[in-house]
C-alpha cells in the first residue's frame, strides 16, 4: 500500500484541501473527492498517477461537508462506488438539501466556492456502518464513527494510515499550529472528546500510524498532534463563550475571535501565506457561529 497526497489547489492556495490516492495490490482507491471546483485538479492528479477516474475500484469520504465530497456524485457517474456514513448517503443521492444549508452559509460565493454538485446515481452509494470494513482495491478500509465536527463524520482505517477527516482538525504541513473547524450546525465539543480518546486508541494501538489530514497532508505524531487539539478545543470554546456571556453580537464576537485567531497563529510561528491557507480550510465566521450554535441549544 502507497497513499499519494493529491493537492487539490482549493482557491489557488496550495495545503490547503487534500485529497489522497491509495494504491492497493488491485488498483486504487480515492480517500475524499474535494469541492466540485476542484475537479479539475484531482483529475490531473490522478492522471499523473497514471489512474484514470474511472479506473477507481472505490470512494472513500469521511463526510459529506463539500470540501470533502462536493465531487463525489461526479465520481458515482463515472461509475465508481462511493462509501459514507448510512446519515450522509441519502444527501449524496439528493443534495438538495445539502446545497440548501451550504447556501445559507456561504451565499453567493456558492458556485466560486464549491463549483458543481452533482447528485450520485442510488445505486453506487454505499453505506457503511461504524465498524464494518469494506474492501477496496485489494485493501480493508475499516469505517470508525468520528461525530463532533459532524454526526454524519467516519475515519477510515487500513494499515497503518488513518484517513482523519475534520475529526483531526486542521494543520498544515510542518505547523505545531493544530485548529478546530467547528462548523454549524453539528459541532459538538462533547462528542469531540469522545472522538479524540477513539483515535488516540487507534494510534495507541498500532504506534507507527500516520494519521492523514484533508487539511492537510501526513502527521506522524497522532498523540501530541490529539492532545494539542483538545486543548485549542477547549480555548476555542471558552473563548467565544466568555464573549457571549459578556453580552456580544455575533459580529463583535467574531470580530474579537478573528484577531485572538491570528494572533495565536502568530505565536506558533504561521506566517501570512500559512495563515491564508489555515482561513481557507477553517474561515473564522463558520466556526464562531457552529460554537454559538452549540452554546444556544446547550442553554435549551
Amino acid at each position: 500500500m502507497h497513499v499519494h497526497i493529491l493537492d487539490l489547489n482549493f482557491m489557488a492556495l496550495d495545503h490547503a484541501v487534500a485529497a489522497f490516492a491509495v494504491e492497493g495490490p488491485d488498483g486504487w482507491a480515492l480517500v475524499e473527492t474535494g469541492p466540485g471546483s476542484t475537479l479539475p485538479a484531482l483529475v490531473e492528479g490522478l492522471a499523473a498517477l497514471g489512474v484514470h477516474p474511472a479506473e477507481l475500484a472505490g470512494v472513500l469520504v469521511t463526510h459529506i461537508h463539500l470540501d470533502h465530497a462536493g465531487a463525489a456524485g461526479w465520481l458515482a457517474r463515472q461509475g465508481v462506488p462511493i462509501h459514507v456514513h448510512p446519515v450522509g448517503a441519502p444527501h449524496l443521492v439528493d443534495p438538495s438539501r445539502l446545497i440548501a444549508s451550504a447556501t445559507r452559509i456561504y451565499g453567493d460565493a456558492m458556485d466560486r466556492l464549491w463549483g458543481n454538485i452533482l447528485p450520485a446515481p442510488d445505486d453506487r452509494v454505499i453505506a457503511v456502518e461504524d465498524g464494518a470494513t469494506v474492501a477496496v482495491a485489494g485493501l480493508t478500509f475499516r469505517a470508525i464513527a468520528t461525530p463532533g465536527h459532524a454526526k454524519h463524520h467516519h475515519a477510515w482505517r487500513v494499515g497503518d494510515a488513518l484517513f482523519t477527516g475534520d475529526a483531526g482538525g486542521v494543520r498544515l504541513p510542518g505547523s505545531r499550529l493544530v485548529a478546530v473547524p467547528a462548523v454549524p450546525p453539528e459541532f459538538d465539543p462533547d462528542a469531540w472528546r469522545a472522538t479524540m480518546d477513539r483515535l488516540v486508541a487507534e494510534c495507541d494501538a498500532l504506534p507507527t500510524t500516520t494519521l492523514y489530514l484533508t487539511h492537510f497532508g501526513a502527521v506522524a505524531d497522532g498523540r501530541w498532534h490529539f492532545e494539542r487539539l483538545r486543548e485549542e478545543l477547549s480555548d476555542v470554546v471558552a473563548f467565544i463563550g466568555a464573549r457571549q456571556g459578556e453580552g456580544l453580537e455575533r459580529d463583535a464576537i467574531l470580530q474579537l475571535y478573528v484577531e485572538w485567531s491570528r494572533a495565536r497563529a502568530l505565536e506558533a510561528g504561521v506566517d501570512a501565506a500559512e495563515l491564508a491557507r489555515f482561513e481557507a480550510a477553517n474561515p473564522f465566521g463558520v466556526s464562531v457561529d457552529g460554537v454559538l450554535r452549540w452554546l444556544g441549544r446547550r442553554a435549551g
